[in-house]
Order: C-alpha cells, then structure tokens, then sequence
C-alpha cells in the first residue's frame, strides 16, 4: 500500500511540474477525492475563524492555500487572493488559508497572526505547525491551491504563485465560476 502512494504521489507531482496545453501549472482531478477533515480543533490552532469541521465548508466552493509566512511567492499571492474574496462575495465561495511552516521559527502563532494582519488577510486561518493537514492533503508545494466542490471534492490542484490576470490565474477563476453554477 505505502508503495502505492508513493507511486501516486510521485505521478502527481511530475503532473503538478508539467506544464499542459493551457500553459497553466494545474492537475484537474480525472478522479475527484474528498476533502479530509481538518486536523486541528483547537482554536488556538484558528485564526480570523473558529476551529472548522469538513461540515463547515459544505455548500460552498472552497479554495484552499498552502502557506508559508517566509515564503516570498506565498506572501505575492496574497492580493489575488483577497481579489477573489471580493469579487466571489455574497456568492458560495471562501479561501481558506493553511500555514504550515517550513522552518521551525514559523511555528510561532504571533508570529503567523502578525503576518495575517501585516497582510490584511480576513479568511479563516487553518495552523498546521506538524504538517498533518499538509500529509492529508498529500501536499508538496508552497504555495499550492486546492479548489473543492460544493460536495466536498478535491477538484483540481494548482501550484505557484499567483498573480491578478495571470493566465493561472484566470484560469482558475473560471474554474471557480463554473463550480459555483454546479448544483451542490
């Protein structure tokens, strides 16, 4: 069994790195997969939200991004992001923020929440200090985005930095509008 996933997730992986005829750096999923549950209920773990359960984002198209607060093309990602909240307000749709940190001096809460407000960022804020999300996820990447269905479906995976009117980006927000026409 592990070799199995370890064979997926090297697949994934070289599918992340390769480029398609779009010339967007995403993997549609052939196979969609649901989101896992959030690994952490303790709200200290949470900022800018309570502590949220997989029921929580039911009903609503979701785009998840992996971050860093040393991470450089994370931090550049962030006005896209709060573009999207913007544009997509009123509708089914929110960004949901996990920060797992890539050294050890990003673990520090104040120091993420310094981050978050430095940044202006209002969406909930998922602290993922033992990577257990990140390893449910089968994440590899920062920064990475993972767009889930109404129903709770992994749908398609993108990775790098995002960029308002960016060919990915746009890419991906058309991906958005057409998930939130899809009955739920």
């Amino acid at each position: 069994m592990k070799i199995i996933f370890a064979m997926a997730a090297a697949l994934a992986a070289l599918a992340l790195l390769s480029v398609n005829g779009s010339g967007v750096n995403a993997r549609q999923l052939s196979e969609p997969y649901a989101v896992p549950e959030f690994t952490h209920a303790e709200p200290e773990n949470w900022i800018n939200s309570r502590p949220l359960l997989r029921g929580d984002i039911q009903g609503k198209v979701v785009l998840i991004d992996f971050w860093t607060f040393g991470c450089w093309n994370c931090f550049r990602s962030f006005p896209w992001l709060k573009n999207l909240e913007s544009r997509f307000k009123g509708q089914e749709f929110m960004v949901l923020g996990v920060h797992t940190p890539e050294f050890d001096h990003e673990k520090d809460r104040r120091k993420v929440a310094e981050k978050i407000r430095e940044f202006g960022l209002e969406h909930a804020v998922m602290i993922d200090n033992d990577f257990s999300y990140w390893k449910a996820m089968r994440n590899r990447y920062w920064p990475s985005f993972y767009l889930i269905d109404k129903v709770g479906k992994v749908r398609a995976v993108y990775v790098g930095e995002m960029r308002e009117g960016a060919e990915q980006a746009r890419y991906i927000e058309r991906q958005i509008e057409t998930l939130l026409a899809e009955l739920g």
